[in-house]
C-alpha cells in the first residue's frame, strides 16, 4: 500500500527506517518539509546546534561511539552546505560514518547564478565516501538506503546527501520504507588458511614479536581476541596513536601508544622488533611519519587490513592478509595453540614489563607540582580524578597531543581524537555526541583556549538538550603548538601566537551552565570533582604557564637548524 507524502516527508521516513534516534542540525528554508516532518516523528530527537561545523563532528563523535551512523543535517544551501566540509574532512580522515544532509538549489536554478548557489556536488566530492543530488522525489527512499549502506560498509566513512528545494517539496506515492537489515547482516572476509599457518610461523619463530593494535581493533571492540593473541604469543602489544584505548591500560601486555607522539616504552618495541604484526593498521602518518626512523627497517611485517589498499602501501611487508582483523586474530591465536608454542618472546617480554612499570612511575615521580600549572602536573592530577569508564576527547594542539598518551585508558571505546586531520576545534562538540550515544558513561572534553573559543557557542546546544558533559580548558592564552616553533625555530619572532582568552567558567556560566575554575594545580582536582557532580554541562577553566610550550614536528624544521 503506498502513501503520498512530500519528498521531506518521505526523507523523514527513511531516517526512521534506518532506525536513526538522533538528528543534528542547523534549520534552514531550504529543507523545511524535513523539519516539518520532523516535528511528528516520534523516535527522533533533533539536537539544534549553533553552526554545521560542530553538529558535524557531534555526529562523528555519536557515529564512533555508538558503531551507527551519525545524521547531520544542513538545513541552508550554499553556506549551510559550505558550513559543514571541515567536519566532513575530520569524519573522512575517522572513517567515521557519518550521514550528511543539506538542502540544495532548485533544480530549475541550476547554473544561474542564483542566491547562495554552490555546486554542492563537486563540493562534497573529495571530502566524502560518496555524494549524491536527489534527481526527483521518487528516488529519495533508494538514496537514503544507499547513504547508510556506504557509510556504515567497510572501510566506513562519511556520505553526502544533496536535496534540492523542488525534490523536497514534491508529492508522491511512496511504498514502504525498506529495513536496513538488507547490508548490516554481512559477514567480514576471514583470512585464508595457509595465510594464517604462515603468519603463525613467522611469530613462532620471533623472539622480538610485537603486535600494533589498530583502528581495526578498537573500532570493532576487539580488544579481547587481540589479547588472547598477544597472551598466547606472551608478546607486547602496542596500539597506533590516537587508538590508546584500543587495549585496557592495566592490561599486562599493554605498551601503550607507539610512534613520534608515543611513549618510549611502546616506540622502542616497535624498532626493535624482528617481527611485527600490524593488526588493522595502516601504519601510516601518526604512527610512522612515513619512515624507518620509528619502525625496524630489519623487521619482518604481517599487515592484516580490512581495506586491500593499505596493505603494503607505506612499507613492504613479509605477509600482507586481507581480512577484519578481530577474525584473523581469533584463527591466528588458533593456529598459534596447534603449534604448541614455546613462548620464545619471554626475555623480550619481561624487559619490556619492567621498562613499562620504571617508565608509568616516572611519569609520576617527575610531574611538576608547581605553580604556574605545568602539563604534567595537571595530567598527573587528571590521571588520578578521572572516573574508570570516562569517555575522554581531544583536540590537536600542544596541550592535547601532550595528553594524549599521559592519560590512562581502561575501558574501549574511551578516547576520540581528530586523528589524522589534526583538527583544532573538535573536542568539545564531538564530546556532546558521544554522551548521547553513551549517556551511562562520564564523557570528559580536553581543549586549549584557543579550540574552545571556536566552539564555545555550544555550550547552549548542551544547556537546551541537558548534555552534561565537563569540558576542561587548558587556557595558556596562546595558539601553543605554533608559538612552540616561533619559539625553537623562528628566534622567537611571534606574530599570531597570542590569544586574549576570558575566563571560560565565568563564560559557562552565563550560557547557564556550570562553570569551574583552577588557577594552580591545588585547585585541579577538586574542581573536576564538582564538575562531575553537579549533573549538567559544566566547564573547568585551567590557567596553564603559557611558557610551557612543546614543539613536536620538530623534523618538519630540520632545515632551520633547530
Amino acid at each position: 500500500m503506498t502513501t503520498q507524502m512530500s519528498g521531506g516527508a518521505a526523507a523523514i521516513a527513511a531516517l526512521e527506517a534506518e532506525d536513526t534516534k538522533h538528528v543534528f542540525g542547523l534549520i534552514g528554508s531550504a529543507t523545511m518539509e524535513m523539519f516539518d516532518a520532523l516535528y511528528d516523528a516520534q523516535g527522533i530527537t533533533f539536537i539544534g546546534v549553533h553552526d554545521e561545523r560542530t553538529g558535524t563532528h557531534m555526529a562523528d563523535g555519536y557515529a564512533r561511539a555508538s558503531g551507527k551512523a551519525g545524521v547531520i543535517l544542513a538545513g541552508q544551501n550554499g553556506p549551510g552546505a559550505t558550513n559543514l566540509v571541515t567536519g566532513l574532512s575530520q569524519a573522512k580522515a575517522a572513517f567515521s560514518p557519518v550521514v550528511s544532509i543539506a538542502g540544495a538549489l532548485s533544480s530549475g536554478h541550476v547554473y544561474r547564478d542564483a542566491f547562495q548557489e554552490v555546486d554542492q556536488q563537486s563540493l562534497f566530492t573529495p571530502v566524502t565516501k560518496k555524494t549524491w543530488t536527489a534527481p526527483s522525489v521518487d528516488r529519495i527512499p533508494e538514496l537514503f538506503r544507499e547513504a547508510f549502506r556506504t557509510a556504515l560498509s567497510p572501510r566506513q566513512g562519511p556520505v553526502q546527501l544533496n536535496l534540492p528545494r523542488d525534490v523536497l517539496s514534491a508529492q508522491h506515492d511512496f511504498e514502504p520504507m525498506q529495513t536496513p537489515s538488507h547490508y548490516r547482516n554481512q559477514s567480514l572476509p576471514a583470512a585464508g588458511e595457509d595465510q594464517i599457518k604462515q603468519a603463525a610461523k613467522l611469530l613462532s619463530a620471533a623472539t622480538q614479536p610485537v603486535i600494533i593494535g589498530g583502528g581495526g581493533i578498537k573500532n570493532t571492540g576487539a580488544h579481547e581476541a587481540a589479547l588472547a593473541l598477544a597472551s598466547q604469543l606472551n608478546c607486547p602489544i602496542v596500539t597506533s596513536p590516537g587508538h590508546g584505548d584500543a587495549i585496557p591500560f592495566e592490561h599486562k601486555l599493554n605498551a601503550g601508544q607507539m610512534g613520534p607522539r608515543g611513549n618510549p616504552v611502546a616506540s622502542r618495541l616497535v624498532k626493535e622488533a624482528d617481527v611485527i604484526l600490524a593488526l588493522g593498521t595502516r601504519l601510516g602518518f601518526n604512527s610512522t611519519f612515513y619512515t624507518y626512523d620509528n619502525i625496524n627497517k630489519d623487521a619482518k611485517i604481517i599487515q592484516i587490513e580490512l581495506e586491500p589498499t593499505a596493505i603494503g602501501r607505506f612499507f613492504p611487508v613479509e605477509l600482507g592478509i586481507w581480512s577484519d582483523a578481530p577474525t584473523a586474530a581469533k584463527q591466528l591465536r588458533a593456529a598459534l595453540i596447534k603449534l604448541e608454542h614455546k613462548q620464545q618472546a619471554d626475555a623480550w617480554t619481561r624487559a619490556f614489563q619492567a621498562e613499562r612499570a620504571s617508565y608509568l612511575a616516572k611519569r609520576d615521580d617527575d610531574a611538576l607540582m608547581t605553580h604556574p600549572t605545568q602539563p604534567s602536573g595537571l595530567f598527573k592530577a587528571l590521571r588520578s580524578v578521572l572516573p574508570k569508564d570516562a569517555a575522554i576527547t581531544m583536540d590537536a594542539g600542544t596541550l592535547c597531543l601532550q595528553a594524549t598518551d599521559a592519560m590512562n585508558y581502561w575501558t574501549p571505546k574511551s578516547l576520540f581524537t581528530p586523528l589524522d586531520f589534526g583538527l583544532v576545534g573538535f573536542s568539545y562538540a564531538c564530546g556532546l555526541g558521544i554522551k548521547l550515544a553513551m549517556p551511562e558513561r562520564p564523557v570528559v572534553s580536553l581543549m586549549g583556549d584557543g579550540g574552545f573559543g571556536m566552539t564555545l557557542s555550544e555550550l547552549s546546544t548542551a544547556v537546551d538538550h541537558n548534555i552534561n558533559t565537563v569540558t576542561i580548558v587548558m587556557n595558556n592564552q596562546c595558539w601553543g603548538a605554533e608559538k612552540a616553533y616561533q619559539r625553537d625555530f623562528f628566534n622567537g619572532r611571534y606574530i599570531g601566537a597570542d590569544v586574549s582568552s576570558p575566563p571560560f567558567d565565568k563564560v559557562a556560566e552565563l550560557y547557564g551552565a556550570h562553570g569551574f575554575s583552577a588557577d594552580n594545580l591545588n585547585d585541579v582536582i577538586p574542581a573536576i570533582e564538582a564538575a562531575l557532580a553537579c549533573k549538567g554541562p559544566a566547564v573547568v577553566n585551567v590557567a596553564v604557564d603559557p611558557d610551557a610550550l612543546y614543539s613536536f614536528r620538530r623534523d618538519s624544521f630540520k632545515h632551520r637548524g633547530g
